[in-house]
């Protein structure tokens, strides 16, 4: 069982930069492929990044590449969401999410994802 605690959104002007950071309990953290996800109102929640068990390998979106930034710290179970130059069309609830990896990483698939956070909003004004 692995609980995931979301923190770091808020309201931003177009612009701005923001972090989301997420803490997860557990002693097998590093197991886990880990992702973020967001969700506008009214729209399908949608993949945003993720990086692999070890942090060796990233993925981001088309929509936030050269935008935003995955990184992961195993000895502290954290996930970060470094978010710069952010839009309007960012804006929505942001979830971290956690994948036990057996053979492939489906890290744009959220069916794949067993656990996840909360969420946290973020909105950006124009």
């Amino acid at each position: 069982q692995v609980q995931l605690v979301e923190s770091g959104g808020g309201l931003v002007q177009a612009g701005n930069s923001l972090k989301l950071s997420c803490a997860a309990s557990g002693r097998t953290f590093s197991s886990y492929g880990m992702g973020w996800f967001r969700q506008a109102p009214g729209k399908e929640r949608e993949f945003v990044a993720a990086i692999t068990r070890s942090g060796i390998r990233t993925y981001v979106a088309d929509s936030v590449k050269g935008r935003f930034t995955i990184s992961r710290d195993n000895a502290k179970n954290t996930v970060s969401l470094q978010m710069n130059s952010l839009k309007p069309e960012d804006t929505g609830v942001y979830y971290c999410a956690a994948q036990a990896v057996y053979t492939s990483f489906r890290y744009a698939y959220p069916p794949a994802y067993e656990f996840w956070g909360q969420g946290t909003q973020v909105t950006v004004s124009s």
